[in-house]
């Protein structure tokens, strides 16, 4: 076996699991879950129907590489969304299609990285996971950045030694944030991109929250969008990952992309036609149709904005509680330790968050996911409204 699985931590999940072990909840109360990303939102009619029509194409083998037209709708929804030149995008060079982005994510770390001289991957603290698992099974020490309040949640780079810039080969960047909800300002993102150049590292940016959001006149920005804005139209150094899980309520479909620099996207198809993971036919004739429909999108962000604006009217008297930038997390600080918290609240009122220090690891500076909860608004507005009576009551017994 790889001696590097010894080192993986256990999954967040499998320590909420044991949190809660042998907790009795209300049996007056139904659960509801605020702990797990997992949209609840109906999966658009549309995409279902595209899928069966295509069911026979189970017969065939899929390229890991994908149909042109998949290739070429996700290469429209790119210029479109990022407002990048017409011709920016090539769909034979700049766009790879996957099977999920926390697939992806996991395996570019693995055909990046050379362990042959003691890589470092950089990567925000709190994180997703997926991020530290990926360089540690790359052969590669990761190196948490915290982001914090102080810092408006930001990743300050800054606070990166010289010393670990020059060991740095990948760094992981989220934004819109999983937990914290912050967008990374186009100032941070280009600052990134000249120390990419500078270091000789690659920037592997997790977008896939980009399209869950408040105000429809002001997306988040994009890395490939300030390439542009940088005149590096080769996006040198720079990929993105995106996904149809938030974006349109289907995790369950596994269909993502990455893009950006074709050098890197050449390299990542060599290994990834070794790693087996095509996107199977049906699954690909569904992605086209949801990449090309824009209108089940909005009508997705409005039931966000309804749960936000219902649930901080009821949390913000009795916590410290901020609406994100993006996605659809909270990331409320606690009024006793955060796992104290979780276990408490679920045995009080069934109901399940995420402890922050699960999300995060400690270092020098303290563990900036203590004292704070991860809550997904993902269930219905009357399922978040009910989750956030309770933990208000909950809060107020304290």
């Amino acid at each position: 076996m790889n001696p590097s699985i010894e080192r993986l931590h256990a999954y967040p999940f499998e320590k909420l699991a044991q949190l809660k072990a042998g907790v009795s909840t209300p049996k007056d109360l139904r659960h509801i879950a605020l702990s797990i990303g997992e949209p609840q939102h109906e999966t658009p009619s549309f995409v279902c129907d595209v899928l069966a029509e295509h069911l026979s194409e189970l017969a065939k083998y899929p390229t890991t590489r994908g149909v042109d037209e998949l290739r070429e709708a996700i290469a429209r929804w790119l210029v479109q969304r990022f407002d990048l030149a017409a011709n920016a995008i090539d769909p034979n060079h700049h766009v790879l299609p996957v099977s999920g982005t926390r697939e992806a994510l996991f395996a570019f770390a693995q055909a990046t990285i050379d362990r042959r001289v003691q890589p470092t991957v950089v990567m925000p603290n709190p994180f997703y996971q997926i991020y530290e698992g990926a360089a540690i099974l790359a052969g590669a020490e990761p190196w948490f950045l915290n982001t914090t309040a102080e810092h408006h949640f930001d990743m300050d780079l800054d606070a990166v030694p010289h010393t670990v810039w020059q060991r740095c080969q990948l760094i992981y960047t989220c934004s819109p944030g999983n937990p914290t909800g912050r967008v990374l300002p186009r100032e941070q993102l280009a600052k990134l991109i000249e120390l990419a150049d500078k270091y000789d590292f690659v920037i592997a940016a997790d977008e896939c929250y980009s399209e869950i959001y408040p105000d429809e006149d002001n997306p988040p920005v994009g890395l490939l969008q300030v390439c542009r804005e940088l005149g590096r139209t080769n996006f040198e150094r720079c990929v993105v990952f995106h996904s149809l899980s938030k974006r349109s309520n289907l995790p369950g479909l596994r269909s993502g992309f990455v893009a950006g620099d074709a050098k890197l996207l050449d390299r990542f198809l060599r290994y990834r036609t070794y790693h087996g993971c095509a996107m199977p036919l049906p699954a690909q004739r569904a992605s086209i149709a949801a990449w090309r429909d824009e209108e089940h999108v909005r009508a997705n962000r409005q039931l966000y904005r309804e749960k936000f604006e219902a649930v901080l009217a009821l949390l913000q008297p009795v916590m410290d509680v901020q609406a994100p930038d993006a996605a659809f997390y909270l990331w409320p600080q606690t009024p006793i330790p955060d796992t104290e918290f979780a276990r408490k609240l679920y045995g009080a009122k069934n109901v399940t968050v995420l402890p922050g220090s699960f999300l995060s690891r400690d270092t020098p500076l303290g563990n900036p996911g203590r004292n704070r909860v991860r809550m997904a608004l993902v269930a219905s507005v009357a399922e978040c409204v009910e989750a956030a009576q309770r933990v208000r009551a909950f809060v107020e017994s304290l």
